[in-house]
């Protein structure tokens, strides 16, 4: 599957915690390697951003995963992490978490 979870964050959140969670959720998926060898997960912090009239703290995770699953699979998939990010106890916090498509025909890789 390959994934790439890149998580965008308020700077008030710990990037390492959510690093840790999302790295747990796609181990609890079993649809990676039994190591986790193959997932890849990175955090991006916000200190500039605006959401609404207050500056409230919020995390996106974007799963980036090989085309060829349905919206259902997907939905699965995102509400997996959501409940691996909710354990986190955020309060006052937007989490939200979308699955995105890599077109196989044009991904490329290579390990050097």
């Amino acid at each position: 599957m390959v994934p790439h979870c890149v998580i965008e964050h308020s700077s008030n959140i710990d990037g390492n915690s959510l690093t840790s969670r999302v790295f747990s959720g796609a181990m609890d998926s079993k649809l990676f390697e039994e190591n986790g060898s193959d997932i890849k997960v990175r955090a991006i912090s916000f200190s500039n951003y605006q959401t609404g009239n207050d500056k409230a703290s919020f995390v996106h995770v974007a799963l980036k995963l090989l085309s060829g699953r349905n919206s259902e699979q997907k939905l699965n998939f995102s509400t997996l992490f959501l409940e691996h990010l909710k354990t986190l106890g955020l309060s006052g916090c937007s989490i939200t978490v979308e699955v995105i498509d890599i077109d196989r025909n044009s991904y490329s890789k290579v390990l050097m």
